[in-house]
């Protein structure tokens, strides 16, 4: 059995896929576009390809949206190929799933209405206090019919209300834990949609700004994505050492790589901010902004690139 995902997918596919027995190299890593998103011409391939080899493709987990470029995966392609192949169609919408609050985003997620399961993690992008994740199928028994263990001491069948509805714990693989259900509850009938929804577009917004402020501020900083989908804005900083260099060479990547890692060194010990770096295939370290906080302004934005240029000047 086989499975795919986007290369640019969570590393948590390969490790349960490890845990469950079926091994890592039976998740295959979709090629993507110049944007991230999985390459339907590429998913396709790969499905072929495993069907040559007498193995059997099983599922393909869609990424809405992905960790580092903030790519959302093609849903309605991905879903129709699934159709085709009589594959599971997952999602994994783990950080970009809160982008259905808002009226203005939500069709970035076009085609998750067909997904035969989601992941959801509303302590991402819509902020409520860690962990709280949702597992979301489509088949309401399917959950049970696979894990189940039915033990008696727990799982009576005769109680006075419906145990299948509210008896959660034999339906995966931890029993007791904590109802974090709540949180997001609490929050939403404190905020409403249209709370969630004004916190969402913030955050869009806030994250439009940083990028449009990022090209008004070149050739000092350069961005990876030109227009990101979410609210992940990769991009370098390059200090006026690095000014006129060709950067298609390898003298320029391996300067470029050292920046950001230097930077991050500096506004730690300065104790300013905080934010990641990591390089991504064939480009060098990077910065990794990803806003998801509507206390974040554009004001913190200003002081965020000026003390990154402020950290970097003489490198």
């Amino acid at each position: 059995m086989v499975m795919f995902v986007s290369e640019d997918a969570h590393y948590s596919f390969k490790k349960l896929a490890s845990f469950q027995g079926m091994g890592g190299n039976n998740v295959i890593g979709v090629k993507v576009d110049s944007r991230g998103k999985m390459d339907m011409g590429e998913l396709r391939k790969e499905v072929e390809n495993a069907l040559q080899k007498g193995q059997e493709p099983f599922l393909v987990a869609a990424t809405a949206a992905t960790t580092v470029l903030g790519a959302f995966d093609p849903l309605e392609e991905i879903a129709a190929i699934c159709t085709e192949y009589k594959m599971w169609y997952h999602v994994d919408a783990a950080w970009g799933g809160g982008s259905l609050m808002s009226q203005k985003r939500r069709h970035l997620l076009n085609g998750i209405e067909k997904a035969d399961s989601v992941t959801w993690n509303p302590h991402k992008l819509l902020c409520a206090p860690q962990q709280c994740s949702a597992f979301l199928l489509k088949d309401d028994k399917i959950a049970s019919e696979a894990h189940a263990a039915n033990a008696a001491y727990l799982f009576q069948k005769d109680k006075f209300y419906d145990a299948s509805k509210y008896d959660t714990g034999d339906k995966h693989i931890q029993c007791g834990r904590r109802a974090d259900v709540f949180k997001i509850w609490l929050m939403w009938k404190a905020k409403g949609v249209e709370g969630f929804a004004a916190h969402v577009d913030h955050v869009y917004e806030t994250a439009e700004y940083a990028v449009a402020e990022l090209k008004n501020r070149s050739p000092r900083f350069s961005l990876l994505l030109e227009e990101p989908e979410c609210t992940n804005i990769s991009f370098w900083y390059i200090p006026p050492s690095l000014n006129g260099l060709d950067q298609s060479t390898e003298e320029f990547k391996q300067k470029i790589n050292k920046v950001a890692p230097k930077i991050k060194e500096r506004m730690m010990l300065a104790g300013t901010m905080m934010v990641t770096y990591q390089s991504i295939r064939n480009f060098p370290n990077f910065f990794r902004l990803v806003l998801q906080s509507s206390e974040v302004q554009k004001e913190d934005i200003n002081f965020f690139l000026d003390e990154i240029e402020k950290l970097g000047i003489d490198l």
